[in-house]
């Protein structure tokens, strides 16, 4: 193989980015049938990158002087043909400036890339729809694909031990994600407990996701109803435990884009962050907001959890209404 066939993928962060990312991984791969493909990404997702089959993965620190410039040094020395820069932020954009290779692809309609779409993204649609353009621009042919998380046989029979254990294997179970990350508590519905109790009448359990920043609201919420399961998979046995679910509801989160890679039906709450460009890949049709508007929202800089008004708007009936019509859970017995 000749050094003319290499091409780099750099998809930095965060998590859910990332999982919608594989779909245009996927993608990649498929025009590129042949060539050595590389993935440029950060510690903490590598191990999703090498789940897909032929792909060489670096990671490297995502911040620090001295981690960028052996990113370039690195790319320097690999002579890329093509980049596909899926991150495409100010740091990555630098990275494609230095790096060397003569054909560069990223969604800024500017210095440095070769290839993009003509116009600037204003965040009016999703970004996954966004990367399709990305894409089209690099004249990569159009294709369907979804997000996907692997998951190995070991990871599987873990995942299915511990429904066993739990006595959950067979059973009908939804999988909550009721956390967020610590920066954005504004992003937690307040009314689990009182969903999933309701949930529990009508034959549905409960298993609380997520990892060690959650295992305090999960502990609470799994003492009133329901399975405690804080940082007992990695992201891809997240996603094999949801194809054992009939359902998940979450809050906007990484676990809410794991969930909807298992290809079933997730519903997600949002309130501080715009739900047309991050909702779940497929699943735009079970986002729930409120439409009132929420002056906190407004002054997100200065706003507090307590000062939002648009996710406690959001009623525990209207939730079961939308189950109910998709024939998630039974009606009230």
């Amino acid at each position: 193989m000749t050094v003319s066939n290499r091409v780099l993928i750099i998809k930095l962060g965060a998590l859910g980015d990332v999982i919608m990312a594989t779909a245009f991984v996927e993608r990649i791969r498929a025009a590129h049938a042949g060539d050595e493909i590389h993935v440029l990404t950060t510690p903490p997702f590598a191990d999703i990158f090498r789940r897909f089959e032929g792909l060489k993965v670096e990671a490297l620190p995502r911040h620090g002087l001295w981690s960028a410039l052996r990113a370039v040094a690195w790319m320097r020395s690999r002579r890329f043909r093509r980049i596909y820069d899926l991150q495409s932020s100010d740091r990555t954009a630098i990275l494609c400036a230095l790096g060397g290779a003569p054909e560069r692809v990223g969604n800024l309609p500017h210095y440095p890339y070769t290839h993009h779409p003509p116009d600037r993204y204003d965040g009016r649609c999703h970004i996954f729809e966004r990367m399709q353009a990305v894409m089209a621009a690099a004249g990569l042919p159009a294709d369907d694909r979804r997000p996907s998380l692997p998951c190995l046989p070991a990871e599987r029979d873990h995942v299915n031990r511990w429904l066993r254990d739990h006595r959950l294997w067979g059973r009908v179970f939804a999988a909550m994600h009721a956390g967020s990350s610590p920066r954005w508590p504004a992003k937690r519905w307040p009314y689990y407990p009182a969903l999933a109790y309701a949930l529990s009448t009508r034959g549905v359990d409960t298993v609380w996701v997520g990892a060690r920043p959650d295992a305090a609201l999960n502990a609470q919420l799994a003492a009133q109803t329901g399975v405690d399961a804080t940082d007992e998979f990695n992201i891809a046995e997240l996603a094999e435990l949801g194809r054992h679910a009939r359902f998940a509801v979450t809050n906007d989160s990484g676990p809410m884009h794991c969930l909807a890679a298992a290809g079933i039906p997730v519903y997600a709450f949002f309130g501080p962050t715009d739900w047309r460009r991050s909702h779940a890949v497929g699943q735009q049709g079970r986002v729930l907001y409120n439409p009132s508007p929420c002056q906190a929202c407004g002054r997100a800089d200065r706003a507090t959890a307590a000062d939002h008004t648009c996710l406690p708007g959001i009623m525990v009936d209207e939730v079961l209404r939308r189950l109910e019509a998709e024939r998630l859970c039974p009606p009230a017995p």
